[in-house]
């Protein structure tokens, strides 16, 4: 299924540099057990953002949202 992912963070530390809030979207194909897992991992891991992004010093709030997007192929004909 294809999903928007939307980070989120507050109060960010990057390379020495402060940033009062930082938003990352990106949409990719998952499946639902991927999207179970990342929740899961996200919700139990210490430090999850600060282990996976480089660079990454502090985070203070932060948010993590997954919209699913319905699977609507549109044919190329019909905007013609």
């Amino acid at each position: 299924m294809r999903c928007t992912f939307i980070l989120v963070m507050d109060n960010v530390v990057v390379d020495d540099r402060h940033y009062d809030s930082v938003t990352i979207e990106w949409t990719t194909d998952v499946t639902e057990q991927e999207v179970q897992d990342y929740s899961q991992q996200w919700i139990t891991s210490r430090n999850f953002l600060t282990r996976r992004m480089i660079g990454l010093r502090r985070v203070g709030e932060s948010s993590l949202t997954i919209e699913p997007h319905d699977d609507i192929v549109a044919d190329e004909k019909t905007w013609a």
